[in-house]
């Protein structure tokens, strides 16, 4: 693994931090039009850190630690501020927001304990992500074009993302569960 910062897929992983308060600033001023295309760009940066961190050989600690961070902040504003301008109900935001929040305390409590311990997502984490990154884009998309079909697929989403997110916190459960009563290294 690289260990030097400033390669070029950890460029674009913090201009995607850049990109946050511009998004922020859009959805709260009720901009959902460039919010759209910040979050557009973020989404082709997203993309174009990972496929040149491989193309070019450039993985770094640093970019495996700053990807999902940067996701992390954008998903989280994204749910939180969409559910204050009752874009998103709140149930939804609670149940996402929980879920993470319950991880992050649990990886601060096993790292005060034993130690640090790697947990890399699972798949079903990953999933996750995907589905909660597909409906904001779609509620956003949705807000922005006044295009109510994708109202629709919003509202299969909904359940989608509460389903992984109730399911994939159990599986990390499991996981955390079973690594800390297994042997310590």
């Amino acid at each position: 693994m690289d260990s030097r910062i400033l390669t070029v897929p950890n460029q674009l992983t913090f201009l995607r931090f850049v990109f946050l308060p511009f998004f922020v600033i859009s959805i709260w001023y009720d901009h959902y039009d460039w919010a759209l295309g910040v979050l557009i760009a973020a989404a082709a940066t997203d993309a174009l850190d990972g496929l040149l961190a491989r193309r070019l050989n450039q993985k770094t600690e640093l970019g495996a630690y700053l990807d999902p961070i940067a996701d992390k902040l954008l998903l989280s504003s994204s749910f939180l501020l969409l559910a204050i301008k009752h874009k998103v109900v709140w149930w939804l935001t609670i149940l996402v927001l929980a879920r993470d929040l319950l991880i992050l305390i649990a990886a601060a409590a096993i790292l005060l304990v034993v130690g640090y311990r790697p947990f890399p997502p699972s798949l079903y984490g990953k999933s996750n992500t995907a589905a909660q990154i597909i409906f904001i884009f779609l509620v956003v998309s949705s807000t922005a074009t006044n295009y109510r079909a994708l109202d629709v697929l919003e509202g299969v989403f909904v359940f989608i993302v509460a389903g992984l997110t109730i399911f994939s916190g159990v599986h990390y459960s499991f996981v955390i569960a079973k690594r800390l009563s297994g042997p310590q290294t």
